[in-house]
């Protein structure tokens, strides 16, 4: 019938009564995901992923803007928008002062509409509304710090809409924020339906979720067609905060490409029950580009995208829309690096200005050195079991902060891998010339910029296999015996291998091949070469997040004696200043060298 009503309207055949003949009207979406406040050039991309091409330096929000400024010249019908996770999960320079230096460059960008990501709610509602409306921070000075360079004034908030189309307040059933907007282009509307992962009380701290409903995303989309029909409104489009994947193991993975179709992945299963009215979905959260083809609950392909992550990438989406039907009838969409390198490409000298006020102002923070490594750890640095040399760092950081008795009597610390962030830990001088192998707070809060606590709880040797099975994908409430602690609600469990990382001193083998919720080998899980007894209680540590069960390690939610501890990145700051007792010393400790990743072994 969509189809239908574009021909009659573009052919306003007599029979119609047409006064005059339908006009196609252009219009520009530039768009872009998971900024996760990156304010500052994250460094270079490959071009093409599965080639040598060469990387490109990219990023920076004054050349993102730039780019914004270039893109937006060649159509006066256009509008900006974000699939999520603009704020949370950031660098320094945005999270010291509560992610308002990000806002505040968002509104110098011209961002219009924000999808809520999962990482939106790591502060909690109350934040989260905070930079919607504006105001300081309840209790930190760092707030309002600098909406006008040079002048400390309050936080004003965002001047772009965050949408919230599948987050209800269970107190009154209303969305947190409008579950859509409509933007006007001349004669044409255009509805923006913004949302987020159905799953993100998994992946977010209780608090942070605290009186929330996270509902099913096909099915809020749906329940608004007939609303946006009734407004007269054809042309829809889908800010979503939840993607897909694809491999990188051709020559044609580019940051266009779409290799194996987004094919099992949670954006298709969403796409593939979306009502036939939407024409263009905006993804975003697996921090990938692609630009894809999927079907939709008609069978009709669609247009999915998704511009990696952290500034790097801008989608430039062009749509032409009948003005007469309204529909949308053509989509042309193409990923942009954000090149540095560029010609014709003006930086926004009003965003570097405000960045450049806030470096200086974290820059004593951030470049107190405060250890040093004898080669690179970056977040990368993963083996086929699992584990990063950087991951056992961070675990026996926690573990050497909570060991004592008085500070929780740990024995193991785990990590979940979400918790450490890119680049890692790099071997090479940052521009603020603190010498080669030498560490500075600002590089490990970039690792961990979480603010998560670390809680020292007990479990049974049993619970402790169970967590290590709760890692691996296939393993659900279907499956899973009742003491598992699954919710009945959850019947998919992982969406990938989530490889705990784990303290010196604990080791296991697991088996690809294994069954689901059988991947471990009971007998190979040891404690300083003693097998786990599943009866005996140990002492583990891990952060807050976990503590609750976050990330589906349900388990954990039944530990019992907890005991509260440091936050991760003071954890970590104090391993590597090698006195944990004393915060204040400016002396780096001794020299830390990539270990070698031999705590977890991969069977097959």
């Amino acid at each position: 019938m969509k189809l239908i009503n574009q021909l009659l309207a573009l052919l306003c055949i007599p029979a119609s009564s047409c006064a005059v003949f339908a006009t196609e009207v252009p219009v520009k979406i530039i768009a872009f995901n998971d900024f996760h406040g990156q304010l500052e050039a994250p460094g270079n991309l490959r071009a093409n992923a599965a080639t040598a091409s060469p990387t490109i330096p990219v990023g920076g929000v004054e050349w993102m803007a730039g780019y914004v400024d270039f893109l937006k010249a060649q159509n006066p019908n256009n509008v900006v928008v974000s699939a999520g996770d603009l704020i949370g999960a950031t660098p320094l320079i945005s999270a010291l002062f509560h992610d308002e230096p990000t806002i505040e460059a968002m509104n110098r960008l011209g961002l219009e509409f924000n999808a809520v990501g999962n990482h939106e709610f790591d502060e909690g509602r109350a934040e989260l509304l905070r930079m919607q409306n504006g105001g300081c921070h309840p209790v930190d000075a760092n707030s309002c710090q600098g909406a006008v360079v040079g002048t400390p004034v309050p936080f004003e908030g965002a001047d772009f809409s965050f949408l919230a189309a599948n987050v209800l307040d269970t107190s009154n059933r209303n969305t947190l924020f409008a579950p859509y907007a409509i933007k006007t282009f001349g004669k044409v509307r255009v509805a923006f339906i913004g949302m987020t992962l159905k799953e993100t009380p998994t992946i977010v701290s209780p608090s942070g979720v605290a009186g929330l409903e996270f509902t099913d995303e096909a099915t809020a989309v749906n329940a608004l067609i007939p609303k946006l029909r009734a407004r007269g409104v054809k042309a829809v489009v889908v800010l979503i905060h939840q993607g897909g994947t694809q491999p990188v193991t051709q020559a044609a993975d580019t940051i266009n490409s779409c290799v194996g179709g987004l094919s099992g992945t949670p954006v298709e299963s969403i796409v593939n029950r979306l009502h036939d009215e939407v024409d263009l979905v905006i993804s975003g959260h697996t921090h990938q580009a692609y630009n894809c083809r999927v079907k939709n609950s008609a069978g009709r392909s669609i247009s999915v995208t998704s511009a990696n992550s952290i500034g790097r990438v801008l989608t430039d989406i062009n749509l032409t829309i009948n003005d007469r039907s309204g529909d949308i009838t053509a989509i042309n969409a193409q990923n942009k690096l954000v090149d540095r390198s560029a010609t014709g490409v003006v930086p926004n000298a009003e965003i570097a200005a405000l960045v450049s006020k806030y470096r200086t102002l974290a820059m004593p923070i951030a470049n107190r050195v405060i250890g040093d490594i004898t080669a690179a750890m970056p977040d990368s640095g993963i083996n086929s079991a699992g584990e990063s040399a950087l991951g056992d760092v961070i675990a026996d950081a926690q573990l050497q902060a909570t060991a004592s008795a008085e500070k929780g009597n740990a024995r193991v610390a785990f990590m979940n891998p979400g918790g450490i962030r890119s680049p890692g830990l790099l071997y090479t001088s940052s521009a603020a010339g603190e010498g080669d192998g030498k560490v500075t707070y600002g590089e490990v809060f970039t690792v961990q910029p979480f603010g998560n606590s670390l809680t020292t709880l007990t479990l049974t040797g049993e619970q402790m296999h169970i967590l290590l099975e709760q890692q691996f994908t296939g393993c659900h409430a279907g499956n899973a015996p009742a003491e598992w602690n699954y919710p009945a609600t959850d019947t998919t469990g992982q969406a990938f291998n989530r490889i705990l990382q784990i303290s010196a001193g604990f080791t296991y083998s697991w088996s690809a091949a294994g069954a689901a919720c059988d991947k471990v080998a009971r007998e190979s899980i040891q404690l300083n070469g003693i097998e786990i007894n599943p009866l005996q209680s140990y002492r583990i540590t891990v952060n807050n997040f976990l503590a609750d069960g976050g990330d589906k390690f349900y388990v954990l939610a039944k530990g019992t004696q907890r005991l509260g501890g440091a936050q991760d990145v003071d954890a970590l700051e104090a391993y590597f200043k090698n006195t944990a007792n004393d915060a204040d010393s400016s002396q780096p400790g001794v020299q830390i060298a990539p270990g070698p990743q031999n705590r977890i072994n991969r069977l097959n």
